[in-house]
């Protein structure tokens, strides 16, 4: 069969343009790395969430920071917190590329808002309530989430491996309409270069099933994430991918509360109900604590005697930081990660560290109880970025080629990232179908 485009990847990036290109009557090709866990008995367990994160979620920074990078249907959405934030008004002050009518019309259709007030957890609306009474503005946070969508809410920690009671959005459902409206998902397809040929993008060439396989489109938009995308641009002659990259660092700081505090898990609270923000320093807090059966192994990161920690994870509050981190570092040719934190950013997160000790103090942790995680990667982004490899339409140098994720961001948002990419996926889809 005859493509006008190929989508190399199906999370928030690759099933935003998808769906819209299939809309619009294009014939559209998605190919995906991994397969499709969605209704796996493994899905949303900790044993699924070893197979389908990428390096069986061991996947480092030579620095350190531990990214999880879900290889399956629906990308990063597959293992995230649903949480949902506006495009910041730079993307049109600065770049001239306005999100808004787009982010709005998709927060629409999507039901973003908070979760209801019960719904919220009490753990979490104590640490919110602690940080306002430090002079903080703790919001609850807007989410891709309908409880009333499952059989049964059962939201917690745990919703991190993979949501199962069906409340949580995925791009995996807007793959499903853009199959639905004409196109073709071909998952276990791994692609591993661009074909080039006099300056216009013809195609990709890679595996499938394990097999060589290729494909021809004049269009080709890749969308396979801030980690996957700049090794393939390469292929394609644009060697400034990979060159800066950004993460949007997160860190957990904990404390236990004393035995004799009465309060319902964290853990049973769906994570990153709360938020604040603070964007003079540069950095997100939210509520938010490890699944119970990741915590120690996270911790074992950080040193041997840290996971002896773990049998007080029920009476454990957590305040995450996400840290608006610099560009910086680069992603070599074998796809490794030099990325660490600048001077800059280890002076932000040493200021937002103490102030998710004031809060965890406040609430009445432990003073000797509280400890930081090591740090995480969350958003990799900002590795084929608008202004150097990209143009503010999204294309490359090469003609036919574009490229839709968070790869695209000038720089870190320090925010939850999906409905800014969603929005930039429908703004390239209605690009190119005029």
């Amino acid at each position: 069969m005859e493509y006008d485009v190929l989508v190399i990847g199906s999370g928030p990036g690759g099933a935003s343009v998808a769906r819209e290109l299939a809309r619009a009557g294009r014939r559209v090709l998605i190919l995906e790395r991994g397969r499709d866990w969605r209704r796996h008995r493994l899905y949303g367990t900790y044993p699924g969430a070893l197979l389908y994160a990428d390096r069986h979620a061991l996947l480092f920074t030579r620095q350190g920071l531990n990214v999880i990078r879900p290889l399956m249907v629906g990308g990063a959405t597959s293992m995230y917190a649903a949480c949902a934030s506006p495009p910041g008004d730079w993307w049109r002050s600065e770049y001239g590329i306005d999100l808004r009518a787009d982010a709005a019309t998709i927060a629409q259709e999507l039901h973003v808002a908070p979760l209801h007030p019960e719904l919220r957890g009490t753990a979490s609306t104590q640490l919110a309530e602690a940080g306002a009474s430090l002079g903080m503005e703790w919001t609850p946070q807007d989410k891709f989430m309908r409880p009333e969508r499952g059989d049964a809410f059962r939201c917690g920690a745990h919703c991190m491996l993979g949501c199962r009671c069906g409340a949580k959005w995925s791009a995996g459902e807007w793959i499903d309409d853009a199959v639905a409206a004409g196109a073709t998902l071909q998952v276990n397809t791994h692609v591993t270069a661009l074909l080039v040929e006099d300056g216009t993008v013809r195609g990709v060439r890679g595996t499938h099933d394990g097999r060589p396989w290729d494909a021809n489109a004049n269009t080709v938009v890749v969308a396979a994430g801030g980690l996957g995308t700049p090794l393939l641009l390469r292929t394609a002659g644009l060697d400034e991918a990979g060159r800066g990259i950004a993460m949007d660092t997160t860190v957990m700081v904990y404390g236990a509360l004393s035995r004799a505090e009465r309060m319902p898990a964290q853990g049973d609270d769906p994570p990153m109900t709360w938020s604040s923000t603070d964007d003079e320093l540069g950095v997100m807090y939210s509520t938010l604590i490890d699944p119970w059966l990741m915590y120690p192994i996270i911790m074992a990161v950080k040193g041997a005697r840290w996971p002896l920690t773990w049998p007080r994870w029920k009476r454990t509050l957590g305040i995450m930081i996400k840290l608006t981190d610099e560009v910086s570092g680069e992603i070599d040719a074998r796809g490794g990660i030099d990325k660490g934190l600048t001077d800059a950013d280890r002076a932000r997160l040493d200021r937002a560290r103490q102030v998710a000790r004031d809060i965890l103090r406040r609430a009445g942790c432990d003073e000797a109880s509280l400890v930081t995680t090591p740090l995480r990667g969350t958003h990799p982004s900002a590795t084929a970025r608008i202004g150097t490899v990209v143009d503010e339409n999204l294309a490359t140098s090469v003609h036919g080629l574009y490229v839709c994720d968070a790869s695209v961001f000038p720089r870190a948002l320090g925010r939850p990232t999906v409905l800014t990419i969603l929005a930039l996926g429908r703004r390239l889809a209605r690009y190119l179908a005029a």
